[in-house]
């Protein structure tokens, strides 16, 4: 069985109205049907060119770890901004792009 974590977060009534219609219609808990559109959501998020922007700004100002880079872009896009932050603080590297 999964370990899971009790967590508390405020809901537009509106939207919990839609969630339980949702869960009663396919015979299922709040629960389920959230954690559902978690799960969705948070596996399209890092096809959107914004959140991988932002992703990247975070990893290269050493706010995110190379592991959460990686679990959320995968090993290969995580490899490559890992390249990537390598250059950049690649001084003598930098320094002769910007005389180019």
């Amino acid at each position: 069985m999964r370990s899971s974590k009790r967590v508390e977060f405020r809901v537009p009534e509106q939207l919990i109205d839609l969630i339980d219609l949702l869960a009663t219609v396919q015979n299922r808990d709040r629960t389920d049907v959230l954690t559902d559109a978690l799960r969705t959501y948070l596996s399209d998020a890092p096809e959107s060119d914004g959140v991988k922007r932002n992703l990247a700004n975070a990893y290269f100002e050493g706010g995110v770890s190379d592991d959460a880079v990686q679990a959320l872009l995968g090993p290969k896009e995580a490899g490559n901004l890992r390249l990537l932050k390598e250059q950049l603080e690649d001084r003598e590297l930098t320094e002769k792009l910007v005389d180019s």
